[in-house]
């Protein structure tokens, strides 16, 4: 029997198919073809230009997040940098903060039953051995793979430090009165460890940082700053409640491993967020224009974006030059002036006036430009050189190192005055740093902001590393100068 075919083709939306069907005369129908559909044939050409094949081998979801920018939902990107901000400097805050542990416990005559004979400079080892490594892998990290991409880079560095915080929670638990010399090389070992591992985290956590808008890098000098609160406000509670150095310690110790067991995991939780995840895939394209576009013998321009972010980079340095030239090492050996100051203990007056005025006051600086930022970028320096003004400022002050007979006479003797100096440079210390991270990777094309973030965090931690330094001059200059 003769019939007439007639083809309809219709889309299957349950399918994602379209069929042509074939319909007889006597009004049965059969499906003859069913093939999968082409909705933008243009994606599927391998011979169109560059430009034309922005979406190819991209997920829709993919396709979006490249066209629009979603939001920070409930400001959970800023929290996990936050996190990592504080997860950064609590290992080495927490050290530092332990030194009685190390110094009256551990190491100390009463408990090994000898003078030890490398006590009375042990936080100037403990500082070194924690500073040159840091410095090192801070620059090294820039310039070699270390460990593949940026985010593999945080997840060792930060298991490193979870590891070696589990081994210094062990050698405060056993007895080591009969191998002294062993558990201070230990110490010292994992300190280089420790350091080695939180050089590279801190550099590469500010270049994951500079893909994002300013604000993030932000958050991670925020978060340096409330780690430092935290641990100050730590030293003060345990003070309050235990006097036994060793428990005093384990729970510093717990807590810093609690912090980095938090980073780890929120690590995790970023490549999930479509802010995060917009901003990678925008990344990624750049570099791979980038790539596409230079021949194989071209490398980084590491010259060139030094000098074109020398400027800021010189900002970064001299900012934590000058607060670590006078912060702990000066501020902790001022002494009270007024006998009729409101605080009488010795120790708390050096908990409150020096720990605990920076910190919060760093904090609130680095706080501050969330509101407003000021100056501009090529004016910062005017402001940060002039702080160079409180290195001779807490000179004046009752600076009294110990063991040294100074000569210098005081100047400053106000109690209050020296709290508005303390005050003043922390809170000029968290706005400026935090600011002039946030110039840092603007200095340069978008495709260089991440390596110049990483430039950025290396002259942090050299700045931080020459103040530790020079600060070992101010107790000969106060006992070989005076008028």
């Amino acid at each position: 029997m003769s019939y007439r075919e007639r083809e309809l083709l219709y889309n299957d939306s349950n399918v994602g198919t379209i069929q042509a069907t074939q319909i007889r005369e006597d009004g049965h129908e059969r499906t003859r073809l069913q093939k999968p559909v082409k909705l933008q044939p243009s994606w599927e050409e391998n011979n169109l230009p560059d430009d034309e094949l922005n979406f190819k081998n991209l997920t829709m979801d993919e396709a979006s997040l490249q066209i629009h920018t979603p939001p920070d939902k409930y400001n959970l990107v800023y929290i996990t940098f936050l996190i990592h901000g504080i997860g950064t400097l609590m290992p080495w805050n927490m050290f530092i903060t332990a030194i009685s542990y190390f110094t009256e416990y551990k190491l100390d005559a009463k408990y090994i039953g000898s003078e030890f004979e490398y006590l009375g400079n042990f936080m100037q080892i403990q500082t070194f051995c924690a500073q040159v490594p840091n410095v090192l892998f801070n620059w090294l990290n820039i310039f070699v793979p270390i460990g593949g991409d940026l985010t593999v880079r945080i997840v060792w560095s930060i298991s490193i430090n979870v590891i070696v915080f589990i081994v210094t929670i062990i050698l405060a638990m056993v007895d080591s009165s009969t191998w002294p010399y062993t558990f201070f090389y230990l110490t010292l070992v994992s300190i280089v460890i420790l350091n080695m591992a939180t050089g590279i985290y801190q550099n590469t956590i500010y270049g994951m940082a500079a893909k994002l808008p300013p604000k993030y890098t932000g958050a991670i000098i925020l978060g340096n700053n409330i780690s430092g609160t935290f641990t100050t406000v730590v030293s003060i509670l345990s003070n309050l409640v235990t006097k036994n150095a060793r428990m005093a310690a384990i729970y510093y110790f717990i807590t810093a491993l609690f912090i980095l067991l938090i980073g780890f995991d929120t690590y995790f939780a970023l490549p999930l967020n479509r802010f995060y995840r917009h901003y990678e895939l925008k990344d990624k394209k750049m570099q791979e224009q980038k790539k596409s576009s230079r021949t194989d013998a071209e490398k980084q321009p590491f010259l060139e974006i030094i000098k074109k972010a020398s400027p800021q980079l010189f900002n970064v340095f001299f900012i934590f030059f000058v607060t670590l030239a006078t912060f702990p090492a000066m501020q902790a050996d001022i002494k009270r002036s007024d006998p009729n100051f409101f605080i009488e203990d010795k120790e708390i007056y050096k908990q409150v006036l020096c720990f605990l005025t920076f910190n919060v006051f760093a904090m609130i600086g680095s706080i501050l430009p969330s509101w407003f930022i000021w100056p501009k970028k090529q004016y910062l320096w005017i402001p940060v050189t002039l702080r160079f003004l409180y290195i001779p400022l807490y000179l004046f002050c009752n600076y009294q190192p110990i063991g040294i007979q100074r000569i210098l006479p005081v100047g400053i003797n106000n109690d209050y005055l020296y709290w508005f100096l303390a005050a003043t440079m922390a809170i000029t210390s968290g706005y400026f740093s935090s600011v002039a991270m946030m110039y840092a990777p603007s200095t340069v094309p978008e495709h260089h902001a991440s390596i110049a973030g990483m430039f950025a965090g290396a002259a942090l931690i050299t700045g931080i590393f020459s103040g530790i330094l020079i600060s070992f001059l101010w107790p000969w200059l106060v006992s070989h100068v005076g008028y």
